[in-house]
């Protein structure tokens, strides 16, 4: 993900600097966009105006924020970090602490849009920070988004993504038995998913995904394993918030059925696969 919006944003014609965590993905980059490459992340943050970031997981967030050779050690006072992760709110809320404390700004803004959607420079990106430093990154992030909103403070972004997961997940989910049971029935799915995809049942996951799983095709896209991984973030909020998540609860096992079939690296759409 991270590889397109920096590209994006060195295409916009800022200087960019990036780190890797594979050498080797830096320097590609590099060749392709003519940027700079660092061999830390805090000598890729050290002297710029904002950081952007996009890694796994909180303990890859965490990694190259903290440290001696991390961003924020680098940090000019002011400068923005920017944390396209899709982490847990409260890393979310620890980093912007600190990051007060240092003298920093931080947002965390987690994108939904998919490698697609970062390619083409179209994701959504949902923000939780202070307005000062959002309404900062704002114009840069539009260079990689059709669109950058603040939806409260420090965690928000995050809460956001994770109501977006859940959302996903059970739409994924009804999509999968809806062309299971057709196919069962002897339908031509792919005819069935043209005409309800122009009535109540249209979706993006049925516009994008429908002919793919009809066909059996899931080498691409958004894989299973970082599906389970946000929704144990979200299945790990609601146990603090006391939120009822029945559905995601389900899906998330199902998504396991997906990994014992060898799928951890499957579009998520290939839920319909336990079923067929």
């Amino acid at each position: 993900m991270g590889y397109p919006m920096a590209g994006h944003l060195s295409r916009a014609g800022h200087r960019v600097t990036v780190y890797n965590r594979s050498p080797a993905k830096a320097a590609a980059w590099a060749a392709e966009f003519g940027g700079s490459v660092a061999a830390t992340p805090g000598a890729a943050a050290a002297g710029a105006e904002f950081v952007f970031a996009c890694v796994g997981n909180d303990d890859d967030l965490r990694a190259i924020v903290l440290g001696g050779d991390g961003a924020l050690a680098a940090m000019s006072p002011g400068a923005v970090f920017v944390d396209h992760t899709t982490a847990s709110a409260s890393v979310a809320r620890d980093l912007h602490a600190l990051a007060t404390a240092r003298g920093l700004q931080f947002v965390d803004a987690p994108v939904s849009g998919g490698q697609a959607g970062a390619v083409n420079g179209l994701l959504t990106v949902m923000c939780g920070g202070d307005s000062e430093p959002f309404a900062a990154m704002q114009p840069l992030a539009m260079a990689f988004a059709r669109a950058v909103t603040l939806v409260g403070g420090p965690g928000a972004g995050q809460l956001a993504k994770m109501v977006n997961q859940i959302c996903i997940a059970g739409l994924v989910q009804g999509l999968s038995e809806g062309i299971a049971f057709g196919q069962r029935a002897g339908l031509d799915m792919l005819q069935v998913l043209e005409v309800i995809g122009k009535g109540a049942a249209q979706s993006w996951q049925m516009d994008n995904r429908g002919k793919t799983m009809v066909a059996d095709q899931f080498e691409f896209g958004f894989a299973v394993d970082w599906m389970r991984k946000d929704l144990s973030l979200a299945l790990d909020e609601a146990r603090r918030n006391g939120a009822k998540l029945p559905v995601a609860a389900l899906v998330d096992q199902f998504y396991g059925d997906v990994q014992s079939l060898g799928g951890n690296r499957w579009d998520t759409s290939s839920l319909v696969k336990r079923l067929k």
